[in-house]
């Protein structure tokens, strides 16, 4: 009598236990949570990450700001790496969008090509599948991703319009549980909608 008893009360505590999870960029903690009608408090490790945005100069390899223009020049080749690090307590699957944009000089009326900004992508380690590049392993914590990019190169075909423009390429991170969540990054859930 008592064994059942016991058996129900798991099954119980079993079909109560929902795990949601979304994370954002830049490593905004990961809220587990829990609602339903009984009172239940779940306390789980957490998924935390921060890109790291390299250069190497002739002094080494240094951080640079994310929010660095460059000038658009044909045939400039310019040191850029994108990694990601685990930086939480949870392994994580990873997914990065990339947003390239020219912004033509004043007076300029014609469309900016943004495939003649052309970027070194790692397609050992990260599969374009979606609008994302999802890095193929999962993340353990204080682990770095391979880099997505090592290098950001303008085409050497860029005409006489795109004099005095300046280019921008954004990187936008995110992050989710790999614990019960898919065998593979492309099997995961959680994400967070798509950057506009």
């Amino acid at each position: 009598m008592m064994g059942r008893e016991n058996m129900k009360k798991k099954i119980l505590v079993c079909a109560f236990i929902v795990i949601c999870f979304s994370i954002v960029a830049y490593g905004t903690l990961a809220y587990f949570t829990y609602e339903d009608t009984a009172t239940n408090v779940i306390t789980m490790g957490n998924i935390k990450i921060e890109l790291h945005e390299l250069t190497v100069t002739d002094e080494g390899t240094v951080h640079v700001r994310s929010d660095d223009e460059m000038c658009v020049v044909p045939g400039l080749e310019v040191s850029r790496t994108i990694q990601v690090k685990n930086v939480g307590s949870n392994d994580a699957w990873i997914r990065i969008e990339v947003q390239k944009v020219i912004e033509l000089a004043k007076g300029v009326e014609e469309n900016a090509d943004v495939s003649l900004i052309e970027l070194d992508i790692n397609t050992e380690f990260w599969t374009l599948n979606d609008g994302y590049f999802y890095y193929n392993e999962k993340l353990e914590p204080s682990q770095t991703t391979r880099p997505l990019f090592t290098t950001i190169k303008f085409s050497e075909s860029m005409s006489d319009i795109y004099q005095e423009s300046t280019a921008i390429v954004t990187v936008y991170v995110q992050a989710t549980q790999t614990a019960n969540n898919g065998n593979t990054v492309f099997e995961a859930t959680g994400w967070p909608a798509k950057t506009k």
